[in-house]
């Protein structure tokens, strides 16, 4: 597993793609994935703090909402969180992976779809920030696109496609309380068929 060196964890092409395609990509239709919030939820306390990672645009941080948390939701696209703010009628910050910087701050962080952009080499430093960003027994949501090696989409996305072996040494799985994988088959905004990992963590209480 690579060292968790301080490099950027955004890839340039993939955040042109998503400015260029903001509104196409948040005003599609798209299932929101009750089941994993509300699994997601059920590890929360009532009313409790949710950070959104990556939310395009919003459904998600709508989701989160309308179950009582008190949601922050960011996105690394300008253009993406502008959408999202229109969704949500409130503000949506401009935030990149790399610049968490919060701490002890949030009862769950919920990243669908959207850590699956970082550079490999940056995950395991990405991952270090949202566990730091986590109350202690906090809970920590992501789904990943999975594989063997890293590449790109037919857009140009990039995609570092881990297999759940990799994932639990990018976690550092012995620095959680309790690190669950499954998999499932699904899709994506390209429309090929994705097996999909979800990853749900529980940080040290």
């Amino acid at each position: 597993m690579p060292g968790k060196e301080a490099m950027p964890g955004r890839d340039a092409a993939t955040l042109d793609f998503y400015g260029a395609e903001a509104g196409t990509y948040a005003g599609r239709t798209r299932k929101v994935i009750h089941d994993r919030l509300d699994a997601f939820a059920a590890a929360l306390p009532v009313g409790g703090s949710v950070l959104e990672l990556g939310c395009g645009g919003g459904q998600d941080s709508e989701g989160l909402l309308a179950r009582g948390f008190a949601v922050t939701p960011t996105d690394g696209s300008p253009e993406l969180a502008s959408q999202a703010a229109r969704r949500l009628r409130r503000p949506v910050k401009v935030l990149l992976f790399e610049d968490l910087e919060e701490s002890n701050a949030f009862d769950g962080v919920w990243a669908n779809a959207c850590l699956l952009h970082v550079p490999r080499q940056a995950l395991p430093a990405v991952i270090d920030k949202v566990q730091a960003a986590l109350k202690p027994g906090g809970v920590f949501y992501a789904s990943f696109k999975a594989g063997t090696v890293d590449g790109r989409d037919r857009f140009g996305r990039y995609y570092n496609y881990p297999s759940p072996d990799w994932l639990r040494g990018a976690y550092d799985a012995d620095r959680w309380r309790k690190l669950d994988i499954d998999e499932d088959m699904g899709g994506g905004y390209d429309g090929e068929p994705t097996r999909w990992l979800h990853v749900l963590a529980f940080k040290m209480p």
